[in-house]
């Protein structure tokens, strides 16, 4: 893991994320010390900004919401909203094509205007998330349709630490 360069760091933030998409790994950061790390599933089909890529966007975000709190682990959100269901195999065998968004949604916002705010490349209205996976779906691996999937331990730790509000860092 190597130390991020002063130009990298978010001003005056205390807590922030890194998303390093070439490693496949989410790290929390507080100022230049290093505290966690997870593995992570970005986009299958690579990084990219643009909307209807399924890419996982690049720069500097924030998180805009914080979705779930309070709800069990596997709940199913269609639309940022509960569908009422839990994850289990055999519900993914009955929408075998479901892209599965589950336990927690950390709803991301850019803050770099033509890069990945505002447009035809702005990620909130792209609907990226961190957000937890079926158990079966690989970590390390890019899976996903554009978003950032963890664990849902992962996402459930990372959750009551990353407040709305926290910046995150995309890079490759």
């Amino acid at each position: 893991m190597r130390t991020p360069r002063l130009s990298e760091l978010p001003p005056g933030a205390a807590t922030w994320l890194e998303v390093d998409v070439k490693r496949q790994c989410l790290i929390q950061w507080q100022g230049i010390r290093p505290l966690a790390e997870w593995p992570v599933s970005t986009a299958l089909a690579g990084v990219g900004q643009q909307e209807g890529s399924g890419r996982t966007p690049l720069g500097w975000h924030y998180i805009r919401a914080a979705i779930g709190e309070g709800l069990p682990a596997g709940t199913v959100f269609r639309g940022r909203r509960p569908t009422g269901e839990c994850f289990t195999p055999e519900l993914a065998a009955a929408h075998p094509r479901r892209d599965w968004i589950l336990t927690r949604i950390l709803w991301l916002c850019g803050l770099e205007p033509g890069h990945n705010r505002g447009g035809k490349v702005d990620s909130q209205r792209r609907f990226i998330y961190l957000h937890g996976t079926p158990p079966d779906q690989p970590m390390g691996v890019p899976r996903s349709h554009g978003c950032i999937r963890l664990r849902d331990e992962a996402l459930l730790e990372l959750f009551s630490l990353a407040l709305p509000g926290t910046p995150v860092w995309l890079h490759d």
